[in-house]
């Protein structure tokens, strides 16, 4: 029975990520998979319904620009105000200190 509860919580969870309201331009994400797991990075572009492009930038905590699967990110609740398909540059502009402080934050992933 309890098996059967932590299932129907995970399947919950899964849907809230995927949900691409949630997934949108200029959230602030953390990598919860990979090399660059609990590392902070920013959508900026969605590709389709399960990938997304993300940027760390790359100066300021490492994450280089790439392609990634949404079931791979954890949304937070900061957003950045950029358009669709901005450069790291831009991105660099958008961001103001305190932004910037919490992308370069590392924190645990939790699995």
């Amino acid at each position: 029975m309890w098996l059967m509860n932590e299932l129907c919580s995970l399947s919950r969870v899964m849907e809230s990520v995927n949900d691409m309201s949630v997934v949108d331009v200029g959230r602030v994400c953390v990598k919860l998979v990979g090399r660059e797991a609990g590392k902070k990075c920013v959508i900026v572009d969605v590709v389709d319904r399960n990938f997304v492009l993300v940027t760390g930038p790359k100066q300021v905590n490492g994450v280089k620009r790439r392609r990634v699967n949404v079931n791979h990110i954890e949304p937070t609740e900061r957003k950045v105000n950029i358009r669709r398909g901005e450069s790291d540059e831009q991105v660099m502009k958008a961001l103001d200190e305190q932004t910037l402080a919490y992308l370069r934050e590392v924190v645990k992933p939790k699995f």
